[in-house]
């Protein structure tokens, strides 16, 4: 894939070819400072992708984007501050990265791009866990959050929907709770039920519970109950 680089920093654009040069498919096939010098090489280079800064001098990343005329080379914003992410989603961007970027992110952004536009995600491309401090993009209606993974306490199943619980928001996702399951890692997830899904982290206490259960107390409040089932497995995954 041939790609394009866009900061205004040179050593930033640095760190990225050089991250980049571990990927035998990636060809970086052109650097640009600002907007103007970007307009230049889209224009010349016709890439595949985009790694985008968002703070520049003059024209900004999300201006840049918003005003380019389709066909659109595929974006992956690159930057150091996350309160940008919600525009950079709305602008169709296929990944947002921050800076110092991780390498383990940057594979998988790069996978997004590999997959084709419109092709249903395979268990292949489903099985990469988020990591606990990998950050999501969470959307309900007009609102938006780019959320740590970590700092999700509580997920609940309603039908083929999910409540995603952290800090004093409670969005509810177009995705079913199985789904979800398959992108959390169970080091730090745990399936209390048909309905919940807890992060491990959060356990506040834990009490004894009928018929064997356990009933067990998330920081923020929240109860959720496990059948004598999975608090056996709890136990013997959380036991020494």
């Amino acid at each position: 894939m041939k790609v394009l680089l866009i900061d205004d920093e040179r050593l930033a654009r640095s760190e990225l070819r050089r991250l980049l040069a571990v990927f035998p498919d990636v060809v970086v096939a052109g650097e640009a400072a600002n907007a103007r010098q970007a307009r230049e090489l889209l224009a010349t280079l016709a890439p595949d992708l985009i790694f985008l800064d968002v703070q520049m001098p003059g024209e900004s990343g999300l201006e840049l984007l918003a005003s380019l005329e389709p066909p659109v080379p595929r974006v992956i914003f690159t930057t150091a501050y996350d309160e940008f992410a919600a525009k950079a989603f709305e602008l169709n961007a296929l990944d947002y990265l921050l800076k110092p970027v991780d390498p383990a992110r940057l594979a998988g952004a790069l996978d997004k791009h590999r997959l084709p536009p419109g092709r249903p995600s395979t268990p292949a491309d489903r099985a990469a866990k988020l990591a606990a401090e990998d950050k999501v993009f969470v959307r309900e209606g007009d609102r938006c959050w780019f959320v740590e993974v970590k700092s999700i306490r509580l997920l609940e199943s309603e039908g083929n929907y999910t409540r995603v619980h952290f800090d004093t928001a409670q969005p509810q996702l177009f995705r079913s709770l199985n789904a979800m399951e398959e992108r959390l890692d169970p080091k730090y997830f745990f399936r209390a039920n048909r309905r919940q899904i807890i992060n491990l982290a959060w356990i506040d206490k834990i009490e004894p519970w009928f018929s064997g259960g356990l009933l067990v107390n998330l920081k923020g409040g929240s109860k959720v109950e496990l059948s004598r089932r999975q608090a056996q497995e709890f136990r013997e995954k959380m036991s020494l």
